[in-house]
């Protein structure tokens, strides 16, 4: 069921195909009852009372005007996806794609258009049949409210769109989407009676279990392949973590049991690995805390290249990025330990800790923005963000190393506009900030 919810929620084509069937059913069903209305001779109130050929002439013109609106929206979507994937970051498409508000709207315009073609074939003249002529009112007064409905639809999916080209919508939208994933995965690790603890290491006499298909990780499917490891007596530790790819013929995972003797069944667990290891050919949300960092790290690199040459949108990407490291800095480790009705600890799952997650949010820009003065600005302010909310030592030693090579950079380069006094005040504002005292870095 994940993977058809997944599946579902991460295409466009589900609610516009939902609304055809929809529109389909009512356009053969709505005739029918009117059919029955008319034969048991029941007036209705504040229907269309035209005859034939105004019934053909009203759907007619509802059908071809909806289908040029409807193409034109297509159209402007499709610009709407390379403006993002090319100004912006190819990875929020997936953004885009999952918008409710434009499978909405496609989803009325198409609606509407098939819902006027089905009933249109159940409007009859005289001359055409023998028997009398039939025109569907209540059909032809629903088509007139959906033919409103898609006026609203063209107006919201216009205003929505506009909206949604503007970078800060798009960067609050991949917040708000990473927000929620970090939400469901602090779930998932409540139970677990070592949050941040590195998982332990490999035994020797563990065995590898090769990938049989490739792309990247999304999430594991916990539960049956705990019951296969339980069958097996085996212990289970990946050796990918979620968005990382994956080659197939290449070790995915080790695997060994408590007698250094006794070898698991690999034919068996990889088969488990591959029903059970969720693998797409793009990266996914759903259990992986690095992938809104990727795309707002990508965004601010991307304004900071010599084609663009942005750094104000680089400036507000960092400020989501430092954001969503506090957030990420609840724990130290995002790694899973899986426990068996034995209660022993069977399925081992590496993810990102703290130190690779900030490396992610500050090296690529460090190295992009590194004569811009308002990104190095912004830079130190992040790290004394983090350095400010980091709750260990592994944390506040993250902090530091990455606030010495921003300072070995800047001294080696100094900013346009500033000093090298400067830029040891913003490294000593960042100290201060670790140890609890908070300081502006402006002078």
């Amino acid at each position: 069921m994940a993977r058809v919810r997944e599946a579902v929620t991460g295409a466009l084509w589900p609610l516009p195909t939902a609304a055809i069937v929809l529109a389909v059913g009512l356009g053969i069903g709505l005739p029918v009852l009117d059919e029955v209305l008319e034969s048991g001779q029941r007036p209705l109130a504040l229907v269309f009372e035209g005859g034939p050929s105004a019934a053909r002439g009203i759907l007619s013109t509802i059908a071809g005007s909806i289908i040029s609106v409807t193409t034109l929206l297509f159209s402007l979507t499709i610009v709407t996806l390379q403006l993002a994937s090319s100004q912006y970051s190819p990875r929020l498409l997936q953004t885009f794609v999952r918008d409710r508000v434009v499978q909405v709207c496609l989803g009325v315009l198409l609606g509407t258009f098939v819902y006027a073609l089905v009933v249109l074939r159940s409007v009859r003249s005289e001359d055409e049949s023998d028997d009398s002529s039939f025109v569907p009112r209540l059909a032809v007064t629903v088509a007139l409210l959906l033919s409103l409905a898609s006026v609203a639809a063209l107006v919201t999916f216009l205003a929505h769109q506009t909206r949604q080209l503007r970078v800060e919508t798009m960067m609050r939208d991949v917040h708000a989407e990473a927000t929620t994933t970090l939400g469901r995965l602090v779930g998932q690790l409540a139970a677990d009676d070592q949050p941040d603890a590195p998982l332990p290491a490999v035994p020797g006499h563990a065995r590898p279990l090769c990938a049989r298909a490739s792309g990247f990780l999304v999430r594991v499917e916990a539960a049956p392949l705990l019951e296969t490891l339980a069958g097996c007596g085996a212990v289970l530790r990946l050796d990918r973590r979620p968005g990382e790819s994956v080659v197939a013929g290449t070790p995915l995972a080790w695997a060994w049991t408590d007698d250094p003797a006794a070898w698991p069944p690999a034919d068996e667990l990889e088969a488990a690995l591959a029903r059970h290891v969720v693998l797409s050919f793009e990266r996914s949300p759903a259990a992986d805390p690095s992938y809104g960092l990727r795309k707002l790290v990508d965004i601010a690199a991307r304004a900071l290249s010599p084609g663009i040459n942005d750094p104000t949108t680089a400036v507000h990407a960092l400020s989501h990025v430092s954001a969503l490291i506090g957030q990420l800095s609840s724990r130290d480790t995002w790694h899973r330990r899986v426990t068996g009705d034995d209660g022993v600890v069977r399925l081992l799952l590496p993810s990102w800790d703290h130190g690779a997650l900030l490396d992610l949010a500050v090296t690529q820009v460090r190295s992009y923005g590194r004569q811009d003065t308002t990104v190095v600005e912004r830079l130190f302010s992040l790290l004394a963000e983090a350095g400010w909310r980091a709750r260990s030592a592994e944390q506040r030693q993250a902090v530091r190393e990455h606030c010495a090579a921003l300072t070995a950079q800047s001294l080696e380069e100094v900013p346009a506009g500033r000093t090298e006094d400067d830029v040891r005040r913003m490294a000593a504002a960042v100290e201060r900030a670790l140890e609890g005292r908070w300081e502006p870095l402006r002078s």
